[in-house]
């Protein structure tokens, strides 16, 4: 007995070792048993490779595919089914109704039927669509709708802050619950770690329906998980609704120290393309909070108008198909005349990659804006890691010097524009929770090309036979991200 302790203090370590190796190869057969992309399951098997413990503590909090999981349930919510009861009859019904299409937009109308079928993006004729450019338009347009609530208001974000926005925001919303109007608030526990208990409390006391998207226990080190809420929606009385690539923080209108100025893109949105935000709201609050909200009230009648066309897209874990890239591709791979693109990272899927080298191999006018600065260095090496190849099929690509680039739109054909919160990149496309407003309109198109050919203005054209001249360590570090970009 008393050789037995030395014996197995001796053999301890092989035996940890053996223990975490089944372990890591347990894992990494999980990860081959999830179907998942090719490319994808390299990343992981790579990550588990090149940093054992920390790769599979990776995995454990970012990696696991929840998709077929249906964590997000939207089981029991009457409003969804008689949702999706419209968009069956639209799709029944559209043949009949091309003759009052436009022939642009007649043209684009794959697109349309795409979304009614991938996603239950009702189409409404009734919009309309005001652009905001800008912290500097858009909030002002975002408060001065919700003082004019006199019912309800619902705000959605992924990242609230303690600032002076945040503030602003904070005692609006304080005001008019006092005042009897029903406010109720998603947060993503994410985005907004930061959020103090204070803030929340301040809200809560003065009526303020307010909770958080997937509570995380310990978000200091898990700023990066898996699956977060993305969306930014507001809807006033289910009549007037914003939704674009603005969170509430000083720096949305301010800009930040280390980025410079904060170039975005918001929409207000009034008629159907409301209702469709308020579907998507009220699906993420019964998430959070299981309360159905149900009645008239929510809602405005829909009706035939003179309007811009719009469809409402939402995608996330939860969804059947992965929508908002499904959109991206169709539009780019259909485009005739011109592609224009602005996001702040590029890091696509192989089909939406293909989509855009094949356009331009074909003659199609394809720019993308970039920004000259990154607010995170790794995801920036990967967006690099897509540049050359993008170059040498001909699509050009531009840095924006004044600060960063946060929009998220693209505009095809001056006729088709999408403008939300989906980024050109895998997290966006196939992980988190996204909304973006499709828009078949040559008005809204034309002013969203304006004001792209303007912030072009101020960036500077990447040149293929410079871009072939950096330095090999900027290639490396590329490569690498390059290699983890799916799980980025």
């Amino acid at each position: 007995m008393t050789g037995f302790f030395p014996q197995l203090l001796e053999h301890l370590p092989s035996v940890f070792f053996l223990l975490y190796l089944l372990t890591v190869i347990f894992i990494a057969v999980l990860i081959v048993l999830e179907n998942r992309s090719p490319l994808k399951t390299i990343s992981w098997v790579l990550v588990l490779v090149l940093l054992p413990v920390a790769g599979m503590i990776f995995y454990l909090f970012f990696g696991q595919e929840y998709r077929k999981k249906k964590m997000f349930s939207r089981k029991g919510l009457g409003d969804l089914e008689k949702l999706r009861k419209l968009t069956q009859d639209q799709l029944d019904l559209l043949p009949r109704n091309y003759e009052g299409f436009s022939d642009a937009v007649y043209r684009k109308r794959h697109l349309i039927k795409l979304m009614l079928s991938n996603s239950n993006a009702l189409l409404t004729d009734d919009n309309e669509v005001k652009i905001l450019k800008n912290g500097e338009q858009a909030f002002p347009a975002m408060f001065q709708a919700m003082e004019k609530a006199r019912h309800h208001i619902h705000v959605e974000f992924y990242i609230i802050e303690n600032d002076t926005v945040g503030n602003q925001l904070r005692d609006l919303l304080i005001r008019k619950a006092r005042e009897g109007v029903e406010v109720r608030v998603i947060f993503d526990d994410v985005g907004s770690w930061q959020l103090p208990k204070k803030y929340i409390r301040s809200l809560e006391q003065a009526g303020v329906r307010i909770d958080c998207f997937m509570k995380v226990r310990f978000p200091m080190l898990t700023s990066r998980v898996n699956y977060r809420n993305h969306r930014k929606i507001i809807v006033v009385d289910g009549e007037v609704a914003f939704v674009g690539g603005l969170n509430i923080a000083d720096r949305y209108l301010h800009g930040a120290r280390k980025l410079g100025s904060w170039r975005d893109t918001h929409l207000m949105l009034k008629g159907g393309a409301a209702t469709g935000l308020q579907v998507i709201f009220m699906a993420d609050w019964f998430f959070v909070s299981k309360e159905i909200l149900k009645g008239r009230k929510y809602f405005r009648y829909l009706t035939h108008g003179e309007g811009k066309l719009v469809q409402i897209v939402a995608s996330g874990p939860d969804s059947d198909w992965e929508s908002i890239g499904q959109a991206y591709f169709s539009a780019i791979a259909s485009a005739r005349e011109r592609v224009f693109i602005a996001t702040p990272y590029l890091i696509p899927t192989t089909e939406i990659a293909n989509a855009m080298k094949v356009a331009a191999l074909g003659g199609i006018d394809v720019r993308i804006l970039l920004p000259q600065k990154s607010d995170a260095i790794t995801p920036k090496w990967s967006t690099d890691s897509y540049v050359g190849e993008l170059l040498e099929a001909g699509v050009k690509i531009y840095l924006y010097q004044p600060g960063f680039m946060h929009s998220k739109l693209i505009v095809v054909d001056g006729v088709f524009s999408s403008v939300g919160t989906a980024n050109f990149d895998f997290r966006s496309l196939e992980t988190n929770f996204e909304v973006n407003a499709m828009i078949y309109d040559e008005v809204v198109a034309t002013e969203l090309e304006r004001q792209f050919f303007q912030d072009l203005g101020q960036s500077r054209e990447i040149l293929l036979d410079d871009w072939r001249k950096r330095h090999w360590s900027a290639k490396a570090k590329e490569s690498f991200a390059r290699l983890l970009s799916p799980v980025l």
